[in-house]
């Protein structure tokens, strides 16, 4: 598909998924790192309530 067709599509709100590869996408800036951190068990309940 020639740029111009797809940014046709894109434009039109049509479906362009199935014109992607989308097996080598990745998110930028979204590198995950644990973390240990201790929270009071108030604030612990309050977001299981939310959740």
């Amino acid at each position: 598909m020639k740029a111009k067709d797809f940014e046709k599509e894109f434009d039109e709100n049509q479906n362009i998924t199935d014109s992607l590869d989308l097996s080598k996408a990745k998110r930028v800036l979204q590198a995950q790192k644990r973390v240990n951190v201790d929270f009071p068990i108030w604030m612990i309940e309050s977001l299981d309530r939310e959740a």
